[in-house]
């Protein structure tokens, strides 16, 4: 018979983040900043993975698989946590990671025109 695991302060704390986050962001100031610090984050994503990829043209094809492969995981994890009602605030930032990612994209794509 397996020992169960001991409940440390760490495993609870890491446990409640979720749950911590969403009363943090109540406040719809703390919220606004939050989805824009993500979208920023996410713009930047895509800003420096189409730079690299188009500095070194090597990576190309790499670098395509991974964020079409990044942006279809978003998109279903969207799906599945929609239809259990699970929104909030998790998916807003799912969102806005996403949004950012694609605009990050299309900006660099934008510039070798």
């Amino acid at each position: 018979m397996a020992a169960r695991l001991q409940s440390t302060r760490l495993q609870r704390n890491l446990g409640e983040w979720a749950s911590r986050l969403e009363a943090w962001a109540d406040n719809p100031w703390r919220r606004a900043s939050l989805l824009a610090i993500v979208l920023m984050g996410g713009f930047f994503f895509g800003s420096s993975v189409a730079s690299i990829a188009g500095a070194t043209g090597q990576l190309d094809p790499i670098a395509a698989l991974v964020t079409v492969a990044l942006l279809e995981l978003m998109v279903r994890l969207r799906r599945s946590w929609r239809p259990l009602n699970q929104g909030g605030l998790a998916l807003q930032v799912l969102d806005m990671g996403r949004f950012g990612l694609l605009y990050g994209l299309l900006l660099e794509g934008f510039k070798l025109l």
